[in-house]
Protein backbone atom coordinates (compact mmCIF):
# COMPACT_ATOMS: atom_id res chain seq x y z
CA UNK A 1 0.00 0.00 0.00
CA UNK A 2 1.48 3.63 -1.24
CA UNK A 3 0.25 6.48 -0.30
CA UNK A 4 -0.88 8.90 2.97
CA UNK A 5 -1.51 8.46 6.40
CA UNK A 6 -3.15 11.23 8.22
CA UNK A 7 -5.43 11.89 11.28
CA UNK A 8 -8.75 12.79 10.29
CA UNK A 9 -10.26 15.90 13.17
CA UNK A 10 -13.70 15.18 12.73
CA UNK A 11 -15.81 17.66 14.31
CA UNK A 12 -19.04 16.37 16.58
CA UNK A 13 -22.34 18.70 16.44
CA UNK A 14 -20.59 20.36 20.03
CA UNK A 15 -18.34 21.80 17.73
CA UNK A 16 -15.13 20.18 19.64
CA UNK A 17 -12.56 17.56 17.18
CA UNK A 18 -12.00 13.83 17.81
CA UNK A 19 -8.69 12.35 16.63
CA UNK A 20 -8.89 9.29 14.49
CA UNK A 21 -6.35 7.52 12.33
CA UNK A 22 -6.94 7.34 8.23
CA UNK A 23 -5.62 8.16 4.84
CA UNK A 24 -6.48 5.51 2.47
CA UNK A 25 -3.68 3.17 1.46
CA UNK A 26 -3.39 3.29 5.72
CA UNK A 27 -6.34 1.97 6.39
CA UNK A 28 -6.48 -0.35 3.22
CA UNK A 29 -3.03 -1.60 4.81
CA UNK A 30 -5.05 -2.35 8.07
CA UNK A 31 -7.62 -3.96 6.25
CA UNK A 32 -5.49 -6.46 4.38
CA UNK A 33 -3.73 -6.83 7.70
CA UNK A 34 -6.71 -7.44 9.76
CA UNK A 35 -8.47 -10.33 7.27
CA UNK A 36 -5.13 -11.86 7.75
CA UNK A 37 -3.30 -10.83 4.49
CA UNK A 38 0.81 -9.72 5.56
CA UNK A 39 0.73 -5.97 4.71
CA UNK A 40 3.15 -3.51 4.10
CA UNK A 41 2.27 0.16 4.50
CA UNK A 42 4.77 2.70 2.03
CA UNK A 43 4.42 5.91 3.44
CA UNK A 44 6.01 8.51 6.38
CA UNK A 45 4.61 9.51 9.55
CA UNK A 46 5.60 12.41 11.21
CA UNK A 47 7.67 12.56 14.31
CA UNK A 48 5.17 13.77 16.97
CA UNK A 49 2.66 12.31 19.12
CA UNK A 50 -0.13 11.73 15.89
CA UNK A 51 2.73 10.19 13.53
CA UNK A 52 3.24 7.48 17.10
CA UNK A 53 -0.42 7.05 17.55
CA UNK A 54 -0.63 5.80 13.53
CA UNK A 55 2.74 3.75 14.13
CA UNK A 56 1.23 2.06 16.93
CA UNK A 57 -1.71 1.03 14.77
CA UNK A 58 0.19 -0.50 12.49
CA UNK A 59 2.13 -2.14 14.57
CA UNK A 60 -1.46 -3.20 16.40
CA UNK A 61 -2.80 -4.30 12.96
CA UNK A 62 0.35 -6.50 11.98
CA UNK A 63 1.02 -4.31 9.05
CA UNK A 64 4.78 -3.73 8.46
CA UNK A 65 6.06 0.04 8.37
CA UNK A 66 8.30 0.07 5.23
CA UNK A 67 9.42 3.99 5.64
CA UNK A 68 10.39 3.63 9.53
CA UNK A 69 12.09 6.92 9.56
CA UNK A 70 9.70 9.48 10.69
CA UNK A 71 9.89 12.92 8.66
CA UNK A 72 11.12 15.93 10.69
CA UNK A 73 7.14 17.79 9.17
CA UNK A 74 3.98 17.03 11.09
CA UNK A 75 1.79 14.81 10.92
CA UNK A 76 -0.69 14.70 8.26
CA UNK A 77 -4.14 16.69 8.91
CA UNK A 78 -7.88 16.00 7.23
CA UNK A 79 -10.44 18.05 8.81
CA UNK A 80 -13.69 15.79 8.94
CA UNK A 81 -17.09 16.99 8.53
CA UNK A 82 -20.14 14.44 8.85
CA UNK A 83 -23.53 14.90 7.61
CA UNK A 84 -27.08 13.92 9.24
CA UNK A 85 -26.28 10.49 7.00
CA UNK A 86 -22.90 10.05 8.66
CA UNK A 87 -21.19 10.97 4.72
CA UNK A 88 -18.19 12.83 5.40
CA UNK A 89 -16.76 16.05 3.84
CA UNK A 90 -13.23 17.11 4.14
CA UNK A 91 -10.56 19.88 4.59
CA UNK A 92 -6.53 18.73 4.34
CA UNK A 93 -3.00 20.01 5.60
CA UNK A 94 -0.51 18.43 2.71
CA UNK A 95 2.12 19.99 3.51
CA UNK A 96 2.76 17.71 6.07
CA UNK A 97 4.98 14.22 6.69
CA UNK A 98 2.90 12.06 4.16
CA UNK A 99 3.92 13.48 1.63
CA UNK A 100 7.77 12.81 2.46
CA UNK A 101 8.50 9.98 0.56
CA UNK A 102 10.63 9.82 -2.98
CA UNK A 103 10.93 6.82 -5.18
CA UNK A 104 14.33 5.73 -3.88
CA UNK A 105 12.56 5.33 -0.35
CA UNK A 106 9.84 3.46 -2.20
CA UNK A 107 11.39 0.97 -3.63
CA UNK A 108 13.38 0.25 -1.20
CA UNK A 109 10.04 -0.10 1.49
CA UNK A 110 9.07 -2.92 -1.37
CA UNK A 111 8.68 -6.55 -0.03
CA UNK A 112 10.64 -9.00 -1.45
CA UNK A 113 7.43 -11.23 -2.63
CA UNK A 114 5.24 -8.43 -3.96
CA UNK A 115 1.78 -9.93 -4.90
CA UNK A 116 -0.52 -6.93 -5.26
CA UNK A 117 0.14 -3.21 -4.90
CA UNK A 118 -2.32 -0.63 -4.00
CA UNK A 119 -1.94 2.75 -5.22
CA UNK A 120 -4.22 6.20 -4.53
CA UNK A 121 -6.27 9.01 -3.11
CA UNK A 122 -4.08 11.97 -1.70
CA UNK A 123 -0.61 10.25 -2.50
CA UNK A 124 -1.35 10.80 -6.16
CA UNK A 125 -1.85 14.46 -4.91
CA UNK A 126 0.97 15.15 -2.72
CA UNK A 127 4.64 15.78 -3.90
CA UNK A 128 7.49 13.91 -4.27
CA UNK A 129 5.21 11.21 -3.11
CA UNK A 130 2.91 11.77 -5.92
CA UNK A 131 5.79 11.93 -8.30
CA UNK A 132 7.40 8.65 -7.17
CA UNK A 133 4.32 6.21 -7.01
CA UNK A 134 3.56 7.32 -10.75
CA UNK A 135 6.95 7.34 -11.42
CA UNK A 136 7.10 3.11 -9.32
CA UNK A 137 4.11 2.28 -11.42
CA UNK A 138 5.06 3.63 -15.14
CA UNK A 139 8.50 2.20 -15.02
CA UNK A 140 7.13 -1.74 -13.69
CA UNK A 141 6.99 -3.12 -10.29
CA UNK A 142 9.29 -5.61 -9.00
CA UNK A 143 8.04 -9.27 -9.47
CA UNK A 144 5.02 -7.81 -12.24
CA UNK A 145 2.76 -7.88 -9.00
CA UNK A 146 -1.60 -7.60 -9.32
CA UNK A 147 -2.08 -3.31 -9.70
CA UNK A 148 -5.04 -1.65 -7.84
CA UNK A 149 -5.63 1.87 -7.90
CA UNK A 150 -8.10 3.79 -6.04
CA UNK A 151 -7.99 7.29 -6.72
CA UNK A 152 -10.47 8.58 -3.86
CA UNK A 153 -10.53 11.41 -5.36
CA UNK A 154 -10.37 14.84 -3.39
CA UNK A 155 -11.55 17.93 -5.55
CA UNK A 156 -10.44 20.07 -2.61
CA UNK A 157 -7.31 19.04 -2.54
CA UNK A 158 -6.17 18.98 -6.24
CA UNK A 159 -3.43 21.86 -7.16
CA UNK A 160 -4.48 21.34 -10.58
CA UNK A 161 -7.08 18.85 -12.55
CA UNK A 162 -5.20 18.49 -15.41
CA UNK A 163 -1.86 17.52 -14.42
CA UNK A 164 -4.01 15.41 -11.58
CA UNK A 165 -6.23 13.62 -14.46
CA UNK A 166 -3.05 12.53 -16.94
CA UNK A 167 -1.54 10.95 -13.67
CA UNK A 168 -5.00 9.50 -12.58
CA UNK A 169 -5.15 7.95 -16.31
CA UNK A 170 -1.33 6.95 -16.70
CA UNK A 171 -1.81 4.98 -13.77
CA UNK A 172 -5.54 3.56 -14.29
CA UNK A 173 -3.69 2.40 -17.99
CA UNK A 174 -1.39 -0.11 -16.21
CA UNK A 175 -3.76 -0.99 -13.39
CA UNK A 176 -5.26 -4.55 -13.06
CA UNK A 177 -8.42 -3.08 -11.07
CA UNK A 178 -9.61 0.23 -10.60
CA UNK A 179 -12.04 1.10 -7.31
CA UNK A 180 -13.94 4.08 -7.93
CA UNK A 181 -16.91 5.91 -6.14
CA UNK A 182 -19.30 7.03 -8.38
CA UNK A 183 -18.33 10.87 -7.07
CA UNK A 184 -14.53 9.73 -8.08
CA UNK A 185 -15.99 8.96 -11.90
CA UNK A 186 -18.37 12.00 -12.14
CA UNK A 187 -14.56 13.83 -11.09
CA UNK A 188 -12.50 11.93 -13.42
CA UNK A 189 -15.14 11.75 -16.83
CA UNK A 190 -17.85 15.01 -15.99
CA UNK A 191 -21.31 14.90 -17.47
CA UNK A 192 -20.34 10.28 -18.42
CA UNK A 193 -22.23 8.11 -16.26
CA UNK A 194 -20.87 6.18 -14.06
CA UNK A 195 -21.21 3.09 -16.42
CA UNK A 196 -19.68 4.47 -19.28
CA UNK A 197 -17.03 6.30 -17.33
CA UNK A 198 -16.55 2.15 -16.26
CA UNK A 199 -16.25 1.29 -19.86
CA UNK A 200 -13.94 3.79 -20.65
CA UNK A 201 -11.49 2.29 -18.16
CA UNK A 202 -11.62 -0.74 -19.79
CA UNK A 203 -10.94 0.39 -23.30
CA UNK A 204 -7.96 1.98 -21.66
CA UNK A 205 -6.66 -1.34 -20.46
CA UNK A 206 -7.85 -2.13 -17.20
CA UNK A 207 -9.04 -5.46 -16.59
CA UNK A 208 -11.92 -5.08 -14.15
CA UNK A 209 -13.82 -1.90 -12.60
CA UNK A 210 -15.28 -1.94 -9.41
CA UNK A 211 -17.45 1.19 -8.68
CA UNK A 212 -19.18 1.63 -5.20
CA UNK A 213 -22.24 4.25 -4.74
CA UNK A 214 -22.83 4.61 -1.13
CA UNK A 215 -25.46 1.96 0.19
CA UNK A 216 -26.77 1.09 -3.08
CA UNK A 217 -25.39 -1.99 -4.96
CA UNK A 218 -21.54 -1.96 -5.60
CA UNK A 219 -20.97 -3.24 -9.11
CA UNK A 220 -18.05 -4.88 -10.95
CA UNK A 221 -17.22 -4.41 -14.65
CA UNK A 222 -15.56 -6.73 -16.97
CA UNK A 223 -14.85 -6.07 -20.60
CA UNK A 224 -17.97 -8.93 -21.52
CA UNK A 225 -20.04 -8.45 -18.05
CA UNK A 226 -21.70 -6.43 -15.30
CA UNK A 227 -22.01 -7.93 -11.78
CA UNK A 228 -24.60 -6.40 -9.10
CA UNK A 229 -23.80 -6.55 -5.18
CA UNK A 230 -26.05 -5.61 -2.67
CA UNK A 231 -24.39 -3.68 0.20
CA UNK A 232 -25.82 -5.46 3.68
CA UNK A 233 -28.24 -3.73 5.74
CA UNK A 234 -26.83 -1.77 8.48
CA UNK A 235 -27.04 1.13 11.07
CA UNK A 236 -24.68 3.67 9.99
CA UNK A 237 -22.17 5.48 12.66
CA UNK A 238 -20.04 7.27 9.43
CA UNK A 239 -18.95 6.35 6.30
CA UNK A 240 -14.91 6.90 6.94
CA UNK A 241 -12.63 4.47 5.47
CA UNK A 242 -15.76 2.26 4.21
CA UNK A 243 -14.34 2.35 0.78
CA UNK A 244 -10.72 1.77 1.68
CA UNK A 245 -12.12 -1.42 3.41
CA UNK A 246 -13.81 -2.23 0.43
CA UNK A 247 -10.75 -2.46 -1.70
CA UNK A 248 -8.81 -4.25 1.61
CA UNK A 249 -11.57 -6.75 1.46
CA UNK A 250 -11.35 -7.49 -2.18
CA UNK A 251 -7.86 -7.86 -2.35
CA UNK A 252 -7.54 -9.76 0.95
CA UNK A 253 -9.72 -12.36 -0.50
CA UNK A 254 -8.57 -12.70 -3.79
CA UNK A 255 -5.06 -12.90 -2.96
CA UNK A 256 -5.96 -15.67 0.09
CA UNK A 257 -7.20 -17.78 -2.70
CA UNK A 258 -4.23 -17.55 -4.79
CA UNK A 259 -5.61 -15.68 -7.57
CA UNK A 260 -4.16 -13.25 -9.75
CA UNK A 261 -4.35 -11.14 -13.25
CA UNK A 262 -5.24 -14.11 -15.10
CA UNK A 263 -8.64 -14.79 -12.83
CA UNK A 264 -9.85 -11.12 -13.29
CA UNK A 265 -12.57 -12.12 -16.17
CA UNK A 266 -13.95 -14.79 -14.05
CA UNK A 267 -17.15 -13.39 -13.25
CA UNK A 268 -18.06 -16.48 -10.86
CA UNK A 269 -14.84 -15.56 -8.94
CA UNK A 270 -15.18 -11.79 -9.02
CA UNK A 271 -18.58 -12.23 -7.30
CA UNK A 272 -17.77 -13.74 -4.01
CA UNK A 273 -14.74 -11.27 -3.76
CA UNK A 274 -17.34 -8.57 -4.55
CA UNK A 275 -19.62 -9.79 -1.88
CA UNK A 276 -16.40 -9.83 0.91
CA UNK A 277 -15.73 -6.44 0.03
CA UNK A 278 -19.23 -5.20 0.26
CA UNK A 279 -19.47 -6.68 3.66
CA UNK A 280 -16.07 -5.17 5.34
CA UNK A 281 -17.38 -1.92 4.12
CA UNK A 282 -20.60 -2.01 5.75
CA UNK A 283 -19.24 -3.43 8.70
CA UNK A 284 -16.97 -0.40 8.95
CA UNK A 285 -19.91 1.99 8.55
CA UNK A 286 -21.85 0.53 11.72
CA UNK A 287 -18.40 2.22 14.07
CA UNK A 288 -17.08 6.16 14.27
CA UNK A 289 -13.94 6.19 11.88
CA UNK A 290 -12.09 4.33 9.83
CA UNK A 291 -11.98 0.72 11.71
CA UNK A 292 -12.08 -1.76 9.48
CA UNK A 293 -13.36 -5.23 10.59
CA UNK A 294 -11.03 -8.46 11.51
CA UNK A 295 -11.73 -11.94 9.48
CA UNK A 296 -13.32 -13.57 12.62
CA UNK A 297 -16.38 -10.76 12.35
CA UNK A 298 -16.97 -11.38 8.52
CA UNK A 299 -16.98 -15.40 8.89
CA UNK A 300 -19.46 -15.10 12.29
CA UNK A 301 -21.68 -13.30 9.89
CA UNK A 302 -21.55 -15.47 7.10
CA UNK A 303 -20.08 -12.42 5.45
CA UNK A 304 -16.66 -13.99 3.91
CA UNK A 305 -17.82 -16.20 0.80
CA UNK A 306 -16.10 -19.36 -0.01
CA UNK A 307 -13.79 -20.28 -3.13
CA UNK A 308 -15.87 -21.61 -5.64
CA UNK A 309 -14.77 -25.12 -6.99
CA UNK A 310 -12.95 -24.77 -10.14
CA UNK A 311 -11.80 -26.77 -12.67
CA UNK A 312 -8.50 -26.80 -13.44
CA UNK A 313 -7.79 -25.97 -16.83
CA UNK A 314 -9.67 -22.57 -16.37
CA UNK A 315 -7.10 -21.15 -13.50
CA UNK A 316 -4.07 -20.76 -12.94
CA UNK A 317 -2.48 -23.18 -11.42
CA UNK A 318 -1.99 -21.92 -7.70
CA UNK A 319 -5.44 -20.81 -7.55
CA UNK A 320 -6.42 -24.37 -9.03
CA UNK A 321 -4.67 -25.70 -5.93
CA UNK A 322 -6.47 -23.45 -3.38
CA UNK A 323 -9.74 -24.46 -4.50
CA UNK A 324 -8.58 -28.62 -3.84
CA UNK A 325 -7.24 -27.65 -0.62
CA UNK A 326 -10.20 -25.90 0.19
CA UNK A 327 -12.44 -28.57 -0.88
CA UNK A 328 -9.76 -31.06 1.34
CA UNK A 329 -10.74 -29.10 4.16
CA UNK A 330 -7.10 -27.46 4.43
CA UNK A 331 -7.95 -24.12 4.13
CA UNK A 332 -10.11 -22.14 6.79
CA UNK A 333 -13.57 -21.82 5.63
CA UNK A 334 -16.21 -18.97 6.13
Amino acid sequence: MAGEVLIDLVTGPDGRFDARRGGGPYNAARSLARLGVPATFIGRTGDDAFGRLLRDQLAADGVVLGVAEPSERPTTLAVVTLDETGSAGYAFYLESAAADVDEDAMRKALPPELTAMHVGALGLIMEPMGAAIESLVLSGLPGDPLLFLDPNCRPAAVPGYGAYRARVGAIARRADIVKASTEDLGYLYPGVPPQNAARALLAEGTSLVLVTDGPRPARAFTAGEVLSEQVPAVIVADTIGAGDAFGGAFLAWWTTHGLGRDELHRIDLVRPALRAATAAAALTCTRPGADPPALAELRARNWWPLLPLLSAHSVSPLASAGARALARGRLPAA
